[in-house]
């Protein structure tokens, strides 16, 4: 299949269509930034949802607390 050229576009797309959209309508919150991570697959297949892994987070923030090994992460981000 060739590819299209640049300038075309397909013929289900109507540029009526385009028109709808705003701006930087999400913006606001890509600026405030996200608390998502990703697990690696041998780690997701352990958790069967994010309350379980938030669980387990929890206990090993309890028990490093308890022994005194709990230190909090700096503030600072480096990008």
């Amino acid at each position: 299949m060739k590819k299209a050229k640049l300038a075309e576009m397909r013929a289900e797309y109507l540029r009526e269509d385009f028109r709808k959209g705003v701006r930087g309508k999400h913006l606001e919150a890509y600026r405030k930034g996200t608390n998502l991570i990703l697990l690696s697959p041998d780690v997701a297949e352990v958790f069967p949802n994010d309350e379980a892994v938030n669980d387990a987070l929890r206990s090993l923030i309890d028990i490093s607390r308890r022994t005194g090994t709990f230190r909090r992460r700096s503030k600072k981000i480096v990008r």
